[in-house]
């Protein structure tokens, strides 16, 4: 078979993305806090961007001032027919403009002024050893068990380990230990949940009590799986008797170190607010404390003795000041348009509640704004919208649904929003079973849910089962 060599000419299509085109996208999804990171990051690199200069500041530019401005600006965005053709399947949306003559002003402080730090377990030991009257031996000791302590609470090291690191005596080191355990929270450094509670029980004391302190030392296990028959023919006890014993023990606290938490706060800044006002719902989006920008005033400086490489420099500095603009502003139309058409679809949410949530993808919203699904995908991933019934990530809109009798439908949010308020709401002595609660959703909703899947739901509650949920007494 012979071999040879063929020229062809061949016209094909090909989308290809620009850098400009990329960051435009990547600014879709992009948190609030995020964005304005990437904001004063792009103010401090390029010369040709800067902030807008205040209203007041503003009213004494000069019409010609402002006139050469615009004309730069016009002129720079010419040049730029990739970004017309990004642009053109989307139109800004003059309501958004008229919401914001109903925008009430928000005082909000700084962040720093909103927070501060929460004490952790080991700081907050620390602080009470320094202030104890053990010697300065004793408290090098005590430093050394604090730095052994886990997160919830019990010691992760033994005696003899400790001993080692501090070069003392194991019972040196087991004396400074029960100072250590009776610091706050009582309890901290023990070595498992039966000692834990001894502790406390000691501290309280109720140790005199001897069935109580065998309960502790020898039945946590029975009195977690509820084996109480067993215990109660053990010490000749009474149901009512053994209730006060059961009472006194779940008022401990197994995890000593829980309440301080070792995981940093998140913090939640709205990206839309939504107001009713005269049986309307107004849409404002989030601008507070995101720089507006412009284009610097270097953008007019005669180039002329430049020499070729800065040219193309300042060029390319001015083409991506001006992308990064129009993006953001192209960034604030899609959020907008995206939130009218969330409002537009669950208007039975905004007045009625979460249990008034309806089925909805993003297919529908896409196809309601005309934009691909993916964009919609973006603008919603990490933005949160303030509503009349909390702040809520606008993923939480998105939800499946169940076919009703009548043939419309319900979002599954609805189902459990329903589920938990029939269990918050059950008698603990006689709580409700899977069975039991999707009959009560088929007379309260009017659909057919199978127990397997008001089991799903309640386990994704983080809900336990009716058998755990019931009140032996």
């Amino acid at each position: 078979m012979a071999l040879e060599l063929r020229q062809q000419l061949k016209l094909s299509q090909q989308l290809i993305m620009t850098p400009q085109l990329q960051q435009a996208i990547k600014l879709l999804q992009l948190s609030r806090i995020e964005l304005m990171e990437t904001v004063q990051q792009e103010l401090q690199e390029n010369p040709f961007l800067e902030e807008s200069i205040a209203e007041d500041a503003a009213s004494s530019e000069t019409e010609d001032e402002r006139s050469r401005e615009d004309d730069a600006y016009g002129t720079e965005l010419a040049r730029n027919a990739d970004w017309e053709d990004y642009l053109g399947e989307f139109a800004s949306t003059p309501k958004l403009m008229q919401s914001r003559e109903f925008e009430a002003v928000e005082e909000i402080s700084s962040l720093e002024a909103r927070y501060t730090a929460k004490p952790t377990l080991e700081g907050h030991l620390l602080w009470q050893l320094r202030l104890s009257t053990l010697t300065d031996a004793q408290k090098a000791i005590g430093e050394v068990i604090i730095g052994n302590i886990e997160p919830t609470g019990y010691l992760s090291a033994t005696i003899e380990e400790i001993s080692e690191m501090c070069l003392a005596s194991p019972n040196e080191v087991r004396s400074v230990l029960e100072h250590v355990q009776l610091f706050d929270p009582v309890g901290v450094a023990a070595r498992d949940a039966s000692e834990c509670l001894l502790i406390q029980v000691k501290n309280l004391h109720y140790d005199r009590d001897a069935i109580l302190v065998e309960l502790i030392q020898s039945h946590l296990g029975d009195i977690e799986e509820k084996r109480y028959k067993p215990i109660l023919r053990k010490f000749k006890l009474t149901m009512y008797e053994f209730k006060e014993y059961l009472d006194i023990i779940q008022s401990l606290e197994p995890m000593p170190g829980a309440s301080f938490g070792g995981g940093e706060p998140t913090y939640v800044s709205p990206d839309i607010f939504v107001h009713k006002m005269d049986n309307e719902f107004i849409i404002i989006l989030n601008d507070e404390g995101l720089p507006q920008l412009m284009l610097s005033d270097l953008c007019q400086m005669d180039t002329k003795l430049s020499s070729e490489k800065d040219k193309e420099f300042c060029s390319e500095k001015i083409r991506s000041a001006t992308w990064l603009i129009k993006a953001l502003q192209q960034r604030n139309r899609t959020l907008y348009k995206v939130a009218e058409s969330i409002v537009r679809y669950q208007k039975k949410f905004f007045e009625d509640g979460v249990t008034k949530l309806v089925p909805l993808i993003l297919k529908d919203i896409a196809d309601d704004i005309e934009m691909h699904e993916s964009t919609v995908s973006r603008i919603t991933t990490n933005k949160y919208m303030a509503t009349p019934h909390g702040i809520f990530e606008l993923k939480f809109f998105f939800n499946s649904g169940l076919e009703l009798d009548d043939g419309t439908h319900v979002g599954s949010e609805s189902v459990k929003a329903l589920i938990k308020k029939y269990i918050s709401e059950e008698n603990s002595k006689e709580p409700l079973s899977d069975e039991r609660i999707g009959e009560m959703l088929k007379d309260s909703l009017k659909v057919n849910i199978a127990r397997r899947t008001v089991a799903k739901y309640r386990t994704a509650l983080d809900i336990p089962s009716s058998s755990r949920r019931k009140d032996h007494f």
